[in-house]
């Protein structure tokens, strides 16, 4: 099964499941094609937004369990 983790980038994620990219934007984070994306964690992207990085990692993983 695949498992997105804090430590992946929002480049990689993308990069591995593109259809993500619906839950990134209703969260706020309209940044995914900038720069930073490819060298910032989840986690550090989500924590520069003061988007809760745990509900948003459920989210991501919980639409990739459907």
């Amino acid at each position: 099964m695949a498992k997105i983790t804090k430590e992946m980038t929002m480049s990689e994620i993308l990069r591995k499941y593109p259809k993500t990219i619906d839950i990134f934007l209703k969260n706020g984070l309209t940044c995914v094609g900038c720069p930073m994306a490819s060298q910032e964690s989840l986690e550090a992207g989500a924590k520069a937004h003061e988007i809760d990085v745990d509900k948003l990692l459920n989210e991501l993983n919980e639409f990739l369990e459907e």
